[in-house]
């Protein structure tokens, strides 16, 4: 069974319109709970990730070395994932000459379409090595079971 991750899926407007305001709320929570040298003003950051299916459910793995846990936050809305944060340049003692600058710095936002019933509750991320890991243990597939329900009499049953 593949939980299939369609990253650039078409998407509704309605949807569109509520992803776009869960991301301007995040970014607001981060600009109030951030300290002023792990703040960004400008830029923008592209954090590579790996989308692995396992076994039990699905892992993301995000590259954000230099980002701190509170700088990350992650929100789940329908079958839409979002990664957000703001990655900081190092502070610099001095005005500093560069010769070659590739790294990014800047706020960046991921969103990870999954297919697939996961339980977004047992989800658990952790940051380690300069990787974000977030686990997705798969819903247990419940089809082909058989299932019992109590039968009651009218007096038996509570309001």
């Amino acid at each position: 069974m593949m939980a299939a991750v369609a990253q650039f899926s078409f998407v509704p407007e309605a949807e569109t319109r509520e992803l776009a305001s869960d991301l301007r709320d995040l970014f607001a929570e981060l600009a109030e709970t951030l300290p002023l040298e792990q703040r960004v003003y400008s830029g923008e950051c592209h954090p590579a990730l790996d989308v692995v299916e396992t076994p039990s459910g699905v892992e993301i793995i995000v590259d954000v070395a230099g980002v701190p846990a509170p700088a990350l936050r992650l929100l789940f809305r329908g079958d839409t994932l979002i990664i957000a944060g703001e990655k900081a340049p190092a502070a610099a003692s001095a005005e500093p000459t560069f010769h070659l600058v590739e790294r990014e710095f800047g706020r960046f936002a991921r969103a990870v379409r999954l297919t697939g019933a996961f339980d977004v509750q047992r989800a658990h991320a952790s940051l380690a090595a300069g990787e974000l890991t977030i686990v997705l243990p798969r819903l247990a597939d419940r089809r082909g079971r058989a299932h019992t329900s109590p039968v009651t009499s009218p007096a038996e049953r509570r309001p």
